[in-house]
């Protein structure tokens, strides 16, 4: 069996050795067409966060043990307007960076604050490891150019 803090190391890091510092190369051929799907495994533990779009997507990480699952997250979100894509790219290199930076007392998707020159991200959330919900934005210059929800937990 383990135990919450060992749930919570492995959680740690594989959202920082997948999206966070890969991106879209940390996909793997994925089970469902027009998916991208994200892996990561130590030892009983394995990380899977399949995702579609870009601009905006939507997805669900799902946590195994034992090729059982027990925890799974859900999410939603992206740009909030046509930006050039350029720009697009540039909000979610800045984004990655974030996450990159999430941390036992957060460990959801990033901190709750990452400033980068013009841009800030923030995520606000309720609830803990076992039933949480959440929302993380990204400004720049001042104006809100990116939102996402999330909620999760334990699954029993």
């Amino acid at each position: 069996m383990y135990t919450e803090e060992k749930f919570l190391d492995f959680l740690i890091k594989a959202k920082k050795a997948t999206y966070a510092s890969q991106g879209d190369n940390a996909s793997v051929t994925p089970l469902l067409e027009g998916s991208r799907q994200l892996e990561f495994q130590e030892g009983h533990f394995l990380y899977r966060d399949v995702y579609f779009g870009m601009s905006y997507f939507a997805g669900q990480e799902v946590v195994y043990y034992q090729g059982n699952p027990i925890w799974s997250m859900c999410y939603s979100g992206g740009v909030d307007k046509e930006f050039e894509i350029e720009f697009v790219k540039e909000v979610y290199s800045f984004l990655r960076k974030a996450m990159r930076n999430v941390s036992a007392d957060n460990p959801f998707r990033g901190p709750k604050e990452f400033v980068e020159g013009d841009y800030i991200y923030r995520d606000s959330n309720k609830g803990e490891l076992g039933k949480f919900v959440g929302k993380e934005t990204i400004s720049f210059a001042n104006e809100v150019v990116y939102s996402l929800h999330y909620s999760g937990g334990f699954i029993k």
